[in-house]
């Protein structure tokens, strides 16, 4: 029997003291999956990604064996408007030819990397199926230059900044105050305070509409979580991305197959969370259920209807099946606000909790096929998209259908 394994997602709004506790709890039951270490290294070499530090940026950053870029670096606005005898107006010219600050590997795990640099800002490399570069001002103005590879083009879209590779495509996007240009074929970038930018690369078809969405809810600070779950090597590996630092994140996978997230928000506000997860991750991607404190979420008919769920008395949910990436899903879930709660997605379905004598459900089927739970709750009504032009590209019937399972109970502190 196929039995789908529970992602977790645990939403806090807390103090530091909270989660570090979180996170230490989290570390108990998790399996080798990669917590933090301190290292020495100056390289990193990863499923996907691998790059080198080298004194003041990063060296021959690659996505899946195509190099797209020859050095990334960094530094502070005012010093860099010092050095070149420039004032605070001229703006991203003075990112041309950055001197730029001094970088140290800080912190790598088996699917991310964490580089700190001397100007205050904190680089990251993330080793997804997108090669997820992010670079976070911090507390001070920031300039970023991105000298391409041997073999990268680069162009302007609109506010971001496309980098065509061989056979992959990536886009720059700036979540913030800031901007991101083309300069001398270079990618250079103006970050404000608090800003970040962030590169993610695509395989060949990949970058389509609903990738399009995606970077969309990114730029405009609706999207502050990223979370991967995929299986490498005979077990799950787990990363979790953010885009604006007033969010914090981590993933882990625990010894029962679940990927737990918690999430630190330092705003009251809403977000929604992007979770691509791999059928072998999850154990099925035919009967994902998600629910937030114990309560069911409500699946989304459309973008905006998902988007409205911020602010709103309620969570909500897409589910869309990856056509280019076989056995994969994303699992879009809209968290309306953030207290203390506990969100989860389930792959596994109401007839396997059911039947399966190993679990020791308490839950007996009677001679009909149905359960005593569903006896006394009632058979959920299917819902039915709208069919409208803001419907994710990659959602079908199936997924309008999914069943809805409250998987996990938990104590809210509001």
């Amino acid at each position: 029997m196929n039995r789908g394994a529970t992602l977790v997602v645990a939403l806090l709004v807390a103090t530091s003291a909270v989660t570090m506790a979180a996170a230490a709890g989290a570390t108990t039951t998790t399996t080798a999956t990669g917590s933090s270490t301190t290292t020495q290294s100056d390289a990193y070499a990863g499923a996907h990604v691998a790059f080198d530090v080298q004194g003041d940026a990063i060296a021959n950053y690659s996505v899946d064996g195509e190099q797209a870029f020859s050095s990334v670096a960094v530094q502070s606005q005012s010093e860099a408007d010092a050095d070149a005898g420039l004032d605070a107006s001229t703006g991203l010219e003075a990112a041309t030819d950055l001197s730029g600050a001094g970088l140290s590997l800080a912190t790598q795990t088996q699917a991310s990397a964490e580089i700190q640099a001397d100007s205050g800002a904190t680089l990251s490399a993330h080793d997804n199926q997108h090669g997820t570069l992010v670079v976070e001002s911090g507390d001070e103005a920031q300039y970023v230059e991105a000298d391409l590879g041997a073999s990268a083009e680069a162009r302007e879209d609109g506010d971001r900044v496309v980098v065509e590779t061989g056979d992959r495509e990536g886009a720059f996007l700036v979540v913030g105050d800031g901007e991101v240009t083309v300069a001398d074929g270079n990618v250079t970038a103006d970050l404000g305070e608090n800003a970040t930018l962030a590169f993610r690369s695509y395989d060949e078809g990949e970058r389509d509409e609903q990738a399009s969405y995606e970077e969309s809810l990114i730029t405009e600070g609706n999207a502050a979580v990223e979370v991967t779950a995929d299986h490498r090597d005979g077990e799950t590996v787990s990363d979790a991305v953010t885009y604006g630092q007033e969010t914090s994140a981590e993933a882990a996978t625990t010894a029962n197959g679940t990927v737990e997230m918690t999430i630190d928000r330092t705003t009251h506000e809403g977000t929604v969370v992007l979770t691509t997860v791999s059928e072998e991750a999850v154990g099925s991607l035919e009967n994902l259920s998600v629910t937030v404190d114990g309560e069911a979420a409500v699946e989304a008919s459309s973008k905006s209807d998902l988007e409205g769920a911020i602010g709103s008395d309620e969570s909500r949910y897409m589910v869309a099946q990856d056509t280019q990436a076989e056995g994969q899903a994303t699992v879009y879930v809209a968290v309306n606000h953030f207290s203390e709660r506990t969100a989860t997605i389930d792959g596994a379905s109401a007839q396997d909790e059911s039947t399966d004598e190993s679990d020791g459900s308490e839950i007996e089927s009677d001679d009909e096929g149905s359960t005593d739970e569903e006896s006394a709750d009632g058979s959920a009504e299917n819902e039915t998209t709208d069919g409208s032009d803001d419907s994710v590209s990659g959602f079908g019937a199936g997924a309008a259908a999914l069943a809805l399972l409250t998987g996990v109970g938990a104590r809210v502190r509001r």
